[in-house]
This record gives structure tokens, C-alpha cells and sequence, in this order.
């Protein structure tokens, strides 16, 4: 038996692959296998397979799985599970499982005797590799053991190519290492064997242009420069050292760290060599000035950002002490939010502070008609602005920065940095001193800022109603606003909170009193013209402003910032993204992070992303410029495989008994989300039901009408476990539409069949009626029992609801027999829990219970939760008619057990109703009353149409209380 783990996990007996089987099971053996022949407990194995996700019963489950793994691994003898110490032992020869052989390998390369076998021994250990780690699954612990195996990997592949360059065999590592240096573009000891094998090749001009590259990339993403040991072998490179050609048995090229920038020799030049002692102390002092007062005017009217305000003035370790350590604000979010006016809004009111002064520069990063300042030049701004004498600046500007960090060093200074591009831009003009405050303003994250310097990120979102309300009201005054007052809530919403928006709008209608709000509203609402709206015919426009950070992406990061504009919001996930782009997921999270980066996107949580209405808007236009309508009709489509893919993979796990769509193949590009068991499945339609609703309208106005009726079939079994039956209604309405354009006579009655369902639910008969009444007709015109079956049932469960016992018996019969003629196994056992649902209705409780039971039998069976529980709720009926309370309250227990495993509000509302009857006729009203309660508060989260009949029996209670102890 052979067990692997280095790509998905797999089990092989005699040359054969075994299924194991689900997801969650393969979790289970990959947590032993990782610690093969020691204790792990139960609580460290459910940890390890669910997280903080564990279901109810996560215990039994785990034995479940373990017993269905020892029926697996039966095969072999040698591989057992078995309990020792407290926990559970997976029993075998580590060898038999590829990490452990991979490990051992590698620490036998590591102590080989020559290189020779080292080599051999790394790339044996090497090839045992098949891909991503446990592919396929997905949880914290699975993820860290994931990222640890890959640095193992990333090691092993470093150390093996040092000692293939050791024997000169650099030609044969060229193209691997091309690769990897495009996976991890970061990693100085890869460049540096990329580089060392290009100059080694005759490609000296290729190996500097990827020192330049990954310096780049340091300074932009990191803040930092390449490590002494890069430095010094772009050094070597450049001088063409001889060393970098020594033989291959020399020792000074031959171990690991010769082939990389360690290898490379001390730097010729440093710090000491170009430091601000260069010009001499006396040169350096800064003659008697005025304090520099550099800010701009702060803006007139100012509202909001409580938050930042507080944790600007609270300072570092949240003090308001500005000595206690260098304070570092980076004020973040899209052009037009408001950085510089909270920047400067802070600043004044905290002038006091800063009584050596305050420094201002716009750096202008994002300035689409000047470069941005460099370093050096603010720096040398900065230098005249706090009167140092022009002899006394040193040419070097490395001198210069220590010039400036001296002369502000133990003063009270505020640098404010506007508009900065990157945190190569900053670093330089950073105080050293603990006495100083730097605000910085970028459309960047700057992370690796708050990273490397400790600054505080302080992000800015979209002002709030009541923010923006306060803002339009301090310019218009508070009279004008009364006096129109839809008017001001339809600016407010299309101007989407953002600040300029705001700002133009007063601005408008400062420079034209005369114009009615309502006008101005009715020209923002028009989608097509909204941006023209907002155009003040100037530079500082809602449209240029986008312009400026538009332009910074790449172009594949530009074309998906336009295709997400297609999404129907509110927001999407990285699959969804990859979709819309026909590009893997791996691909698409980079270009995602880009334009987050550039805040033209919000990641609102992680791996969920959106933006607001004015920036999808502007996102529009440029499709519509950029890419043709084929393009975008192709990305709606792989968008909508996605949906209708995913959703139907995702309800078969909720309900496995339902009969599936037949669906044809996703289009090429399309990426499904990972839903692999029922709590992934039910969290995912959680998640992304308001997209949902909203994916099936954009199938509907692109008349895509296949997705239009097949996606809303998809959403039925969660939409009624969740007792959401208006979105029920309203995306079966839509699929009905689309049914009858396509002519589809079987969605046509699935659609009508599914719209009574729902419409008995709101209790709007008569609809539901007529559509069942259609439901019937097609499906006896396309000759289908089953589909006949199931109207019947539906017909059964609304003529119950109306307490017409009989009729509805009637059609429960007529189902059962049309699903008993068809070998419909699940159909037939929910249509004998139907019939002896309602003998009991009837009266005849000692028969339902019979009729049950079978029922509950046929459910486990078939292994059916949603049916056994519905069938223990009938059963505990029976019982408390019958007078078996204890059986009954036993029953509806496990009912509730399994209605939440499922997730099923619908039927906890039931069945805690009818167990707070049970308590009531034995007498316990308090316990009664608490169960109701519970139905009660399920009932009002759903906006459940009966909630008026279950407080009116809960007050009735109560008052019978209150009686019964006076």
C-alpha cells in the first residue's frame, strides 16, 4: 500500500489508485498520514479537518470516517487505525507515504558524501512532487501544512541547483529557473542563481536586467533595496570577476552559498563612504530661520472619519505624547475620498504640536500630467525650506537624506506627504527622530510601510448617509435639503458617499442657486450620463480622477478592472473574477490585488470584492470603449457558468435526493468555487445569495435564457430551508419568462410547479392554485409521472395548510402510487410520510404512526436527512396524540438536530411549535412558552407569514399563567 500526499491525496494498492472517498474523509487520512505511528486526539483530528466549523456531533462524525477509512485500508496488514495514548495511531512504514520519503531524502542528499549522489538524491526527492500539496482540499490546517511543505520544496530546489552550478552544469538549469523566478519574483537567492547561470551562459546583459528587475520590485513592493550578498554579485557582473568562472572543483565556487549573493564579496562602497559627515558638522548647521509653515489652506467645511481623527491625535502605542516614538499615518483609499482634506483637517487643529513646523509636498504619484517627485528633489525642498545653506548641501543624495534626518532630528515637525506613489518614493523622506509626525496620502497601500516602519494604515471608506447628509447640508444649508427632500436622497445615493461627488454636486448648485435639486438628481440617476454629471469641464472631475489611478495598472489588470463591471455586484469572489476574465484563479488573484492596490476595487472581507456605483460606472464606459460586445457577452456567460455550475454542485450536497439538472459543459474559462460537503454548500449560497438573485436578472437582460430558468432551480432547496420565499417568488418569475421564450415545455413545468410551492408558502392560494393547475396540464402533455408526482404532493401540502384533510390525503395517495410506478425510492418515501401526515390530521394517529415509521425507515435507507427529519416530526405528532410525550419529545429532538445540521428554518419552525405543544400538554406552560419563543424569533428572522399565529398562542399562554397563579 502506497500513500501520497504531494498533490492530491491518493491511496494505492498493488499499482491501482483506491477511491477513498468525499473530501472531508481524505482530510481525515491526510491528518494521520502527516504523523504516522503516534496519538493524535480526537479534538487535534476535528481541529485539523473542520476548524472553527465543526458541526454538531463533529465527534461521531470523526469516528464515522474512521471507520469507513479502516474498511480502506483493510487491504493491507500492515496499515491499521487504533487507538493508544488517548488518541487515534495510524500504523505503517513512513516510507509507504511520499512526504516522509521526501523528507528522508532530502536529509540523506544534505549528508552525502559527494555531490554527485546529493544531486541524484534532491531530485529523486523532487520528482515524488505532483502538484499543489493535498490538492483538492481546503482548511487551516490543510492550508498550513501546505505552505510548509512548499518552503521545503522551494529549499530543496535552491540547494540542488547550487550544487548543479557547482559542476558547471548551468545550461541545463536556464529554463527552470526562468520559471521559478517568475513564480516568486521576490526571492533574492533564486535571482541570484538566475543571474549567475545567464552570465555564465554569455548573457551578461540578461542576468543585470534581472538584478534591475528585482530591484524594482523590492523598492516597489517592499520599501527595501536587494541584500548585501545580490549587491555584490551584480558588483562581480558588472566588473566581469574572474571568480564567477572558477573551475567547477574550486573551493570558492563550490559551495551552496558561491553560487548565490552571499557568494559575491564584500560591497566597495557604503554608507560610511558618502554619510553626512562628508561636508563636515559646521557646513551641515541650518542658519536662524522662520519655522517652515508649508501647509496648504485646510478645507472650509469638514464631516466624518471620527475614527481617524481619534487615532491620528491618539499617536503611536496610542498616546498622545508625540515624543513617545515616531508617528507614521498612511491615509489610503480612490482619488476623491479625502485624504488630503483629513490630512490637513488633523494638522490644523493640531498646529500646537508642531511648533518647529510643518513641511508639505505633493509628491504627485498619481498626476497624469507631471512625473512624480523624486527623493532627491523633495529632499533638497525640504533642506532650503528649513534654511540650510545651499553650500552646505552635499551633491550625494544619500548624504543629503542623512543631511535632512539630522536637521530634524529632536524637533517637533509635522511632514505631510501627499499623493505618494509607492513607498520607494517615502522611505528617503522619513524622519529618524521619535519628535517628528509623518501623514502620508496615497491611492497605494503601502503596505510594505507598515511593515517595515511601523506605520499606522488608516483607510478610507465611502462616507456613510447620514456623513454625506451633514456635508451637502453644511454647503446647501439645511432649508435647501428640507425643501426637496427626495431629491437630496437621490444625490446622495448615486454620488455613492464619495466626497469630490459630493463636493461637485455643491459646486454645481453653488454656481447655478437656481437649479432645482430634482433636475440635478434626475441627471445623476441616468447610468449613461452620471459621470457627465459630475464633470465640472476642469481638471478635478469624478471621471479624471478614476483616470489617474486607471492608468497605473497593467493592461490585464486594466481589462478586468473594466470586465468586472459586467458582475451584478453587491460584490464577487476570486472565482467569480476568474471567470469573468477566462483566466485560472492563480492567474486573477495578483491582478485583483493590483487593483485593489490602486483603490479602484474594495476587498470588503477576505476574498470578497467590490466596488461603488460611480467607479463601476466609469468601468463601464471603458468596456464599452475598450472591449467589443462578443468580449463582453463571452465573459457574461463564463460569469454565469460559474453561478449556475457552482450552485447546482453546491444544492446536490444539500440535497442529495433531489433530481439533478442535466446541464451542459461550462464554456472554456469558466472557474468554479471549491464547494466539496454540505457546510461549504450552506455557506456558500449564504454568501452569495444576493449575488444570486441579482446573476439571474443579468441572465434575464442578456437573454441567456437557459441560465435565466436552470440558476433559479438551483437556489430552491435553500431558499425554502431559510424561509426566503419573496426571493423564492420573484427568481422563479424570472425563469418562468424564460422557459416560455425558449419554448421549454419541462422548465415551463418546473417553474410553475416550483412558483406554487413558494406562493402556498406566502399563503397566496389562488396564484398558487392556477400555477399548480399549469404544472399539471404540461406535465401530462410531456408525459412525466414523476414531475405529476411531484405537483401532486405540492397540491397535498397547500390543501393541508387549509385543513382540507381529505383532498389533500387524496393527492398524497395519488403521489405515492405515481412515484411507486416509477421506482422513485425518495419520492416514495415522502409521499408515505404525506399520507400518514395527514391520517394523523385525520384523527387516525394509531395508523400515521405505522404509515411513518415506514416512511423513516425507507429515509435512512436511503440516507435522506431533510426526509427523516420531516418523518420524526410526523412520528413525534403521532406520539403526542397518542399520549407517548417522552417519545414524542424525542422525536422532534432529533428532528431539530438534523434541521440544523441542514440548515432548514422552515422545518425548525414546525417542529419547535409542535414540541412546545408536547411541553404544554404535560403541563410544563414555562417550557412551552421558552420553545415557542425560540420558533418565534426563527419565524421573525424569515418574516414568516404565520408569525401572527404563534404570538397570539404565546400570549394566550401567558395569560392563562397569570391566571392560573392568581
Amino acid at each position: 500500500m502506497e500513500f501520497r500526499v504531494l498533490g492530491s491525496v491518493e491511496t494505492w494498492v498493488d499499482g491501482s489508485a483506491v477511491d477513498v472517498g468525499p473530501a472531508r474523509l481524505r482530510c481525515v487520512l491526510a491528518a494521520l498520514l502527516i504523523e504516522p505511528n503516534q496519538p493524535i486526539t480526537a479534538d487535534r483530528l476535528v481541529e485539523r479537518v473542520w476548524a472553527d466549523r465543526a458541526p454538531q456531533g463533529a465527534r461521531n462524525t470523526l469516528r464515522t470516517y474512521l471507520t469507513r477509512l479502516r474498511r480502506v485500508l483493510a487491504a493491507a496488514d500492515e496499515v491499521r487505525i487504533g487507538r493508544r495514548g488517548g488518541g487515534y495511531v495510524l500504523t505503517l512504514d513512513p516510507a509507504v507515504v511520499d512526504v516522509h520519503r521526501f523528507r528522508q531524502l532530502l536529509a540523506e542528499a544534505r549528508t552525502a558524501d559527494d555531490d554527485s549522489t546529493a544531486v541524484n538524491l534532491f531530485g529523486r526527492a523532487l520528482a515524488l512532487w505532483r502538484g499543489e500539496p493535498f490538492a483538492g482540499l481546503d482548511t487551516d490546517w490543510i492550508s498550513a501544512m501546505r505552505t510548509e511543505l512548499e518552503a521545503e520544496r522551494i529549499e530543496a530546489e535552491s540547494d540542488r541547483t547550487d550544487l548543479v552550478l557547482r559542476h558547471g552544469r548551468h545550461r541545463e538549469l536556464l529554463s527552470g529557473l526562468v520559471a521559478r523566478t517568475a513564480e516568486r519574483p521576490l526571492d533574492e537567492r533564486l535571482a541570484g542563481q538566475l543571474m549567475l547561470t545567464l552570465y555564465r551562459s554569455g548573457r551578461q546583459a540578461d542576468a543585470l536586467d534581472t538584478y534591475q528587475r528585482i530591484r524594482s520590485r523590492l523598492a516597489d513592493e517592499l520599501g527595501t533595496d536587494p541584500g548585501p550578498p545580490l549587491r555584490r554579485l551584480h558588483h562581480q557582473i558588472l566588473n566581469t570577476d574572474p571568480a564567477l568562472h572558477a573551475a567547477a572543483t574550486g573551493p570558492a565556487a563550490t559551495g551552496p552559498a558561491a553560487t548565490g549573493p552571499a557568494a559575491t564579496g564584500p560591497a566597495a562602497t557604503g554608507p560610511a563612504a558618502t554619510g553626512p559627515t562628508a561636508t563636515g558638522p559646521e557646513a551641515t548647521r541650518p542658519a536662524a530661520t522662520t519655522p517652515p509653515r508649508q501647509l496648504p489652506a485646510p478645507p472650509r467645511l469638514f464631516t466624518g472619519r471620527t475614527r481617524q481623527l481619534r487615532a491620528l491625535t491618539a499617536g503611536p502605542a496610542g498616546t498622545a505624547d508625540p515624543g513617545t516614538g515616531l508617528m507614521i499615518a498612511t491615509i489610503g483609499g480612490p482619488g476623491g475620498i479625502g485624504k488630503t482634506w483629513l490630512a490637513l483637517h488633523w494638522a490644523y487643529r493640531h498646529l500646537d504640536r508642531f511648533p518647529d513646523g510643518q513641511l508639505y509636498l505633493n509628491l504627485r504619484g498619481f498626476d497624469p500630467r507631471a512625473r512624480p517627485v523624486s527623493p532627491e528633489v523633495a529632499i533638497r525642498g525640504f533642506l532650503d525650506a528649513l534654511g540650510v545653506a545651499s553650500t552646505g548641501i552635499p551633491a550625494d543624495p544619500d548624504a543629503q537624506a542623512a543631511l535632512y534626518r539630522t536637521v530634524v532630528a529632536g524637533k517637533r515637525i509635522l511632514v505631510v506627504l501627499d499623493n505618494a506613489a509607492d513607498t520607494g518614493q517615502v522611505i528617503p523622506l522619513l524622519p529618524g527622530s521619535p519628535t517628528c509626525t509623518v501623514l502620508i496620502t496615497s491611492r497605494s497601500t503601502l503596505t510594505s510601510l507598515v511593515t517595515t516602519h511601523g506605520a499606522q494604515p488608516l483607510p478610507l471608506d465611502m462616507f456613510s448617509h447620514d456623513e454625506a447628509h451633514e456635508l451637502l447640508s453644511g454647503h446647501l444649508g439645511g432649508e435647501r435639503l428640507a425643501a426637496e427632500p427626495r431629491a437630496v436622497e437621490g444625490l446622495l445615493r448615486h454620488c455613492a458617499g464619495l466626497p469630490l461627488a459630493l463636493g461637485i454636486v455643491t459646486a454645481r448648485v453653488a454656481t447655478h442657486p437656481d437649479i432645482p435639486l430634482a433636475e440635478l438628481a434626475d441627471e445623476l440617476g441616468d447610468h449613461s450620463t452620471r459621470l457627465d454629471a459630475l464633470d465640472t469641464g476642469e481638471d478635478l472631475n469624478v471621471r479624471a480622477v478614476f483616470s489617474w489611478s486607471y492608468r497605473t495598472l497593467s493592461s490585464a489588470a486594466a481589462r478586468l478592472f473594466r470586465l468586472l463591471s459586467l458582475h451584478p455586484g453587491p460584490e464577487l469572489s476570486g472565482p467569480a473574477a476568474a471567470s469573468l476574465a477566462g483566466t485560472p484563479i492563480g492567474a486573477v488573484r495578483p491582478l485583483l490585488a493590483e487593483v485593489r492596490r490602486a483603490h479602484l476595487l474594495t476587498e470588503n472581507r477576505p476574498g470578497r470584492y467590490a466596488f461603488h456605483d460611480l467607479l463601476r460606472a466609469y468601468a463601464i464606459e471603458l468596456a464599452d470603449r475598450h472591449d467589443p460586445e462578443a468580449d463582453q457577452r463571452g465573459a457574461v456567460h463564463r460569469l454565469l457558468d460559474h453561478y449556475l455550475h457552482t450552485a447546482h454542485a453546491a444544492d446536490r450536497l444539500l440535497e442529495p435526493h433531489r433530481d439533478p439538472l442535466a446541464l451542459t459543459d461550462a464554456v472554456p474559462g469558466t472557474v468554479l468555487a471549491r464547494v466539496t460537503d454540505h457546510r461549504q454548500a450552506l455557506d456558500w449560497f449564504q454568501t452569495e445569495l444576493p449575488v444570486l438573485v441579482s446573476a439571474v436578472g443579468l441572465a434575464a437582460q442578456h437573454r441567456m435564457d437557459e441560465h435565466a430558468w436552470r440558476l433559479p432551480w438551483t437556489l430552491v432547496t435553500f431558499l425554502d430551508r431559510s424561509g426566503l420565499w419573496p426571493d423564492y417568488v420573484a427568481t422563479q418569475r424570472t425563469a418562468l419568462d424564460a422557459a416560455r421564450r425558449r419554448r421549454d415545455r419541462d422548465g415551463q413545468a418546473r417553474t410553475h410547479r416550483l412558483l406554487g410551492n413558494a406562493l402556498s408558502r406566502l399563503g397566496r392560494d389562488d396564484e398558487a392554485r392556477a400555477h399548480l393547475r399549469e404544472a399539471l396540464g404540461l406535465y401530462a402533455e410531456i408525459d412525466d409521472p414523476i414531475g405529476l408526482a411531484r405537483t401532486h404532493r405540492a397540491i397535498c401540502w397547500l390543501l393541508g395548510q387549509r385543513e382540507r384533510y381529505p383532498e389533500a390525503i387524496h393527492h398524497a395517495t395519488r403521489a405515492l402510487e405515481l412515484f411507486k410506478s416509477a421506482g422513485h425510492r425518495s419520492g416514495e418515501a415522502r409521499a408515505v410520510n404525506a399520507v400518514g401526515w395527514y391520517h394523523s390530521l385525520l384523527g387516525d394517529h394509531a395508523r400515521a404512526l405505522e404509515t411513518c415509521e415506514h416512511a423513516l425507515a425507507l429515509h435512512r435507507d436511503l440516507g435522506s436527512k431533510d426526509g427523516e427529519a420531516s418523518t420524526l416530526d410526523s412520528i413525534g405528532y403521532a406520539h403526542h396524540h397518542l399520549g407517548n410525550h417522552v417519545q414524542a419529545e424525542d422525536c422532534y429532538r432529533q428532528a431539530l438536530v438534523l434541521y440544523e445540521e441542514l440548515g432548514d428554518c422552515n422545518g425548525t419552525i414546525e417542529t419547535l411549535g409542535h414540541l412546545g405543544d408536547t411541553y404544554l400538554a404535560v403541563g410544563d406552560r414555562v417550557a412551552a412558552i421558552r420553545t415557542w419563543r425560540q420558533a418565534l424569533a426563527v419565524m421573525e428572522e424569515v418574516d414568516h407569514p404565520d408569525v401572527d399565529r404563534i404570538r397570539a398562542r404565546i400570549a394566550r399562554s401567558h395569560e392563562r399563567e397569570a391566571a392560573g397563579s392568581n
